[in-house]
């Protein structure tokens, strides 16, 4: 039996293509995408403008099929979180973040992650697999008609958007999955599907310098990197990927990157660690960092409170010590912002996504025998070492 093609795996371009070999003209594709897209449509019968032997062809080859939700949890705050089915005993979690004139959607591409930045969650779980075209819209389309049905709201591009942004800032590393996420990018960008603009739409990277390049020529919207540090040795073991891409390269990416993005910046993302990464002459280095002459990278910081789990034997910085280490950025003149944390009751807050995933690395054996030699030998045994100051 031929397997069944999920049209969600579709962009534009393909879209046309998939008609092609069924024998219909390219505007059958325009109209398809619509219904899938801005009707939120799974049924093809529904689809009343398609010629009937149109539909039975569909009905018979494809289907239109997001993961399966497991659970729908919302937080005291409106903020609302899904835990997505994506099979192979893996599931990852999308977040809708209700705001007074936005909606964000943060997006997960990853099943897991490779990157294993010591304050975030999702990597203490290992990486089991990338998500699919499908998966990765899916998500999109899942949440915005689920939100619209719930709220009585009608289906189709004159009805209320209740998803104005998307950030590619959930499970995973986008730039790691390159080709479906920037096909889910497409597909959001497009006015017979999402209609976003380039600059609701953002990717954050831990800094993945050379798919940075590529995604400037490939399809550039607004570009987040998770920053974390303001020199090589603390980064290096915060964020193990500074090791191949250190921070020299990664701003002359950054730099590079602005030659083709939408907006006149880079937002750089900046978790605080109490103890490890928040003092003043942390926020100092990280003005030179980005005030560097011909060097220099147009900019805003976003401050995260660090938002604890078990595995990670790190802190959140104090209020005091955020808005002193804001005011010394802010004084040099960079747009500085403190994150207001949101979900953190259903561990929906940023650095909090883990889901389910099959542990490939043994993550979790490895974490626990740390533990146990932490315990053992004292609190400074695998502490980041900060560099002289």
């Amino acid at each position: 039996m031929t397997a069944l093609t999920n049209l969600l795996d579709l962009d534009p371009a393909q879209l046309v293509a998939y008609c092609g070999e069924l024998g219909e003209k390219p505007f059958r594709a325009k109209q398809l995408q619509r219904w899938i897209h801005q009707f939120g449509a799974s049924d093809f019968d529904a689809m009343t403008d398609l010629a009937k032997s149109l539909r039975e062809k569909l009905k018979a080859r494809a289907t239109i099929a997001a993961p399966a939700v497991i659970s729908d949890h919302i937080s005291s705050d409106g903020t609302r979180k899904w835990l997505l089915d994506v099979g192979q005993g893996n599931a990852v979690e999308t977040v809708f973040i209700p705001e007074e004139n936005r909606g964000t959607l943060c997006v997960s591409t990853q099943a897991g992650c490779a990157v294993n930045c010591r304050f975030c969650s999702t990597g203490k779980q290992g990486f089991s697999r990338n998500l699919t075209v499908g998966e990765i819209i899916g998500q999109l389309w899942m949440a915005e008609f689920e939100l619209r049905r719930s709220k009585g709201i009608e289906p189709g591009p004159k009805g209320e958007r209740q998803i104005t942004n998307v950030v590619m800032m959930g499970m995973g590393e986008p730039l790691l999955n390159f080709e479906p996420t920037v096909t889910a990018l497409r597909l959001m960008l497009d006015d017979n599907a999402y209609g976003l603009s380039r600059r609701r739409v953002t990717v954050s990277t831990s800094g993945v310098v050379p798919m940075i390049d590529k995604l400037s020529q490939d399809c550039p919207v607004a570009l987040a990197v998770s920053l974390h540090a303001s020199n090589d040795p603390l980064r290096d073991g915060l964020v193990p990927l500074n090791k191949k891409y250190p921070l020299k390269d990664l701003m002359a990416a950054c730099r590079r990157y602005l030659e083709f993005a939408p907006r006149d910046f880079i937002t750089f993302e900046y978790c605080m660690l109490d103890g490890v990464n928040d003092t003043d002459t942390h926020a100092r280095e990280l003005v030179a960092l980005v005030q560097n002459g011909a060097e220099s990278v147009p900019c805003k910081f976003n401050l995260i409170p660090f938002n604890p789990f078990p595995e990670s034997g790190l802190v959140r910085s104090n209020n005091v010590r955020i808005k002193a280490f804001a005011q010394v950025l802010i004084d040099a003149g960079i747009v500085t912002t403190i994150r207001k944390t949101r979900g953190d009751d259903i561990d929906a807050a940023c650095g909090q996504l883990a889901g389910e995933v099959q542990d490939r690395t043994r993550v979790q054996e490895r974490m626990q025998k740390m533990a146990e030699y932490q315990q053992k030998f004292g609190k400074n045994f695998g502490r980041i070492v900060e560099v002289p100051r």
